[in-house]
């Protein structure tokens, strides 16, 4: 059975501005960023699905007490006996990419709530939603596992560079230091050709926008593509192998700030772009590029970016002179490359533990396809 949303669900936007967060606030704040901010005073105790309106569309579940900025969509469940809300979650998880198309508006696109209202979503029965989302659930527990062991290995180079390092902006071991400009071919941002989105192709050259762009990582999985004649009125900022790319532009009270984030481009030459809120960084022959990000995304470098950066009280830009000016200390040759060899060490560790869980999701997978299998285009459940 197919149903609008709006036929199911009650929708209504927060009444906020941005700048009501407050750090030790105690409920969370939903706004546009991926991550909830924290607030003082709550005006909603309801279990929700919660959409940011614009920027980066995406999608939240939550049960309790909250605030919500103006721009954030909260939908509540007005039939029980048909919608088990975080089957709406999951399905929502799946249609951000459509209300990606659908946003409209300038700079910063967004939807409007008939883009929710209006959209048809598969019903199968309570007791079916009910089993969907519990699989769901448990391949998100595998995947949180997955990033817990991450986070754990990163935790180890982090210790190892304090210990043979220190403090890269303080510089206690008093190292020889050097602006990153002196260490680079070229430091520049990209650019977004004219008309935006509508340049967009499904296949072609990779397009990396701040979104993909996090801390020591790239996310593929909302990338951009634009076509060969695009890329070539933009070969100025076509990507080499071992390019450093780094965030421009982003809020500066958030703990997953989209201001200053770096990573490290390992595809091949000429065959990525960025547009106008990434900075690529193509250092020096002979520059460790893996040793320069560590020190970018370093808490201590956190800290710098957000000293040196302009702008309002929340939203702050990285200017090219900024970067160019980012202080980087040049121990040893020979202990730089002991660093390096330790974090490629631990990096086959990660592609291990990765590995060993991707076959944990894909023996699941298998037991749901078992569970709902499809014979002649119906759905059959298989009862053991």
């Amino acid at each position: 059975m197919k149903v609008r949303i709006g036929d199911l669900t009650k929708i209504r936007t927060g009444k906020l501005d941005a700048n009501a967060a407050s750090m030790d606030g105690q409920y969370p704040f939903f706004t546009c960023s991926k991550e909830p901010l924290r607030i003082s005073t709550y005006s909603y105790d309801c279990e929700c699905v919660l959409v940011a309106g614009n920027g980066d569309l995406n999608v939240k579940y939550y049960n309790g007490k909250f605030d919500a900025y103006q721009r954030t969509y909260i939908i509540e469940n007005n039939n029980v006996e048909k919608l088990y809300l975080p089957y709406l979650y999951y399905f929502l998880e799946t249609y951000i990419e459509e209300l990606r198309k659908q946003a409209i508006g300038g700079v910063i696109k967004y939807i409007k709530i008939c883009n929710l209202s209006d959209a048809v979503i598969e019903l199968p029965s309570i007791e079916k939603q009910k089993k969907i989302v519990k699989i769901l659930k448990s391949s998100k527990k595998c995947l949180d596992m997955r990033n817990t062991q991450m986070a754990f290995l990163d935790g180890l180079i982090k210790a190892r560079f304090v210990e043979m390092f220190g403090d890269a902006v303080a510089n206690p071991k008093k190292w020889p230091v050097k602006k990153l400009k002196d260490l680079s071919v070229q430091i520049n941002s990209g650019n977004t050709p004219k008309g935006g989105s509508e340049n967009y192709v499904k296949e072609g050259i990779a397009f990396f926008r701040s979104q993909n762009v996090w801390k020591n990582r790239l996310e593929m999985e909302d990338i951009a593509y634009i076509d060969a004649k695009t890329h070539a009125n933009m070969k100025r900022s076509s990507l080499k192998h071992g390019d450093i790319l780094m965030t421009k532009t982003g809020r500066i009270n958030t703990e997953n700030s989209s201001l200053g984030r770096a990573a490290l481009y390992l595809g091949e030459d000429d065959m990525a772009n960025v547009n106008g809120h990434v900075y690529f960084i193509r250092l020096k022959p002979g520059v460790s590029n893996m040793f320069v990000l560590r020190i970018l995304v370093s808490p201590e470098y956190v800290d710098l970016i957000r000293g040196v950066c302009v702008g309002g009280i929340d939203k702050r830009q990285l200017n090219k002179e900024h970067i160019e000016d980012f202080p980087i200390i040049c121990p040893p040759t020979d202990m730089v490359n002991e660093y390096v060899k330790f974090v490629c060490q631990v990096d086959k560790s990660k592609l291990l533990s990765l590995i060993k869980l991707l076959e944990q999701l894909i023996t699941y997978l298998y037991n749901v396809f078992i569970i709902y299998r499809q014979d002649k285009g119906k759905e059959v459940e298989n009862h053991e």
